[in-house]
């Protein structure tokens, strides 16, 4: 069977290429995790990913700090010392990379997959340095490089963010955040205590049921005192340059608010493009992928999903303590099948 994307056209011969017995696409903790014990089960590997190491991660706010404590961030039974009861992004960044030196991971990074092809048994990979070839592919791409839209005109202004490192630029300025759960509620704090003037809208009547328990009295305390100003069951309407029209979407009442900055921190979804170009049927709702619950295998023979991907839009339900359960699975179903052929 052959499937491929419409991007996969220019795919050359790989005959002097060598055949991995796995390819992981994404190099997340999850991803790291199936080169780990790839490597361990002695199946020759490589984990290869369009950002750095653990790319997510590197991305978070500088001041973050993980709801998990650093056992369940672990990988592989890799101690993951911390003096913090929660880690902090730092030093997860620096965990993860010496568990790949330590375990030997074969890493291709700043490579970029964009599309696949099935020939017999064995799967062609392009990329941005060339093809890959494999005889099992893992997708380990996570959602966290694709954000949820507003869907508003103005959206693409420069002012207009998704995604929160840091609150020193903002210092005096009117800046509003969109959401309601921890990425909105941590964003607005951070910039709340350095000197920005906040305010929040969420499209709820409360805070989001997920927020961490020792940050939801911080923001609601900031709330009730007006340090924060929050607007409930309000949605943007529209993005000006200095300004934004919102919406009550109980009573459809219009009003303008002033705004320097804008972070729309309303989450993530899989890379939708991604799933078709693998062939990997999904809900077109929800973007949850079809997979086999016990072995993580796709619609398509030897493809498996490990970690977030698999959730679709319903992101709160896998994360990288459970996630990286998924990478012993698919690792060890990948070695029983070859274990059969040989």
């Amino acid at each position: 069977m052959l499937f491929f994307a419409p991007i996969c056209h220019n795919l050359r011969s790989t005959i002097d290429k060598p055949l991995y017995d796995i390819v992981v696409v994404g190099a997340g903790p999850t991803g790291l995790a199936c080169g780990l014990f790839a490597r361990r089960a002695g199946l020759q590997h490589i984990v290869v990913d369009r950002g750095t190491l653990v790319n997510t991660i590197v991305g978070y706010p500088n001041s973050m700090t993980f709801f998990s404590t650093s056992e369940r961030l672990s990988l592989g039974g890799v101690p993951f010392s911390s003096p913090n009861i929660r880690p902090t992004r730092e030093e997860a960044v620096a965990y993860y990379r010496g568990v790949a030196e330590s375990e030997q991971v074969n890493l291709l990074l700043q490579t970029e997959v964009s599309g696949l092809q099935k020939r017999g048994e064995e799967f062609y990979l392009a990329t941005s340095r060339g093809e890959l070839r494999g005889r099992n592919v893992i997708l380990a791409t996570g959602y966290f490089d694709q954000t949820n839209r507003l869907g508003v005109e103005g959206e693409e202004l420069p002012h207009v963010h998704h995604y929160y490192k840091e609150p020193y630029q903002h210092y005096n300025q009117r800046v509003l955040v969109i959401g309601g759960r921890n990425s909105a509620v941590e964003a607005a704090l951070d910039l709340y205590r350095n000197g920005v003037h906040v305010t929040m809208i969420h499209r709820g009547e409360a805070i989001g049921k997920s927020v961490k328990y020792w940050v939801r009295p911080d923001i609601e305390n900031r709330i009730s005192s007006g340090e924060i100003q929050m607007f409930w069951n309000t949605e943007v309407e529209k993005i000006l340059s200095d300004e934004v029209i919102l919406r009550n979407n109980l009573t459809g009442e219009l009003f303008q608010h002033p705004a320097d900055a804008i972070y729309a921190m309303i989450g993530y979804r899989p890379d939708e493009k991604l799933l078709q170009a693998f062939g990997i049927d999904y809900d077109k709702e929800t973007l949850v992928p079809a997979y086999d619950p016990l072995t993580f295998e796709t619609n398509q023979k030897n493809l498996f999903l490990a970690g977030s991907v698999a959730c679709g839009c319903k992101t709160w339900e896998i994360f990288i303590e459970n996630g990286r359960e998924h990478a012993r699975t698919v690792i060890e179903e990948i070695t029983r099948k070859i274990a059969q052929q040989s």
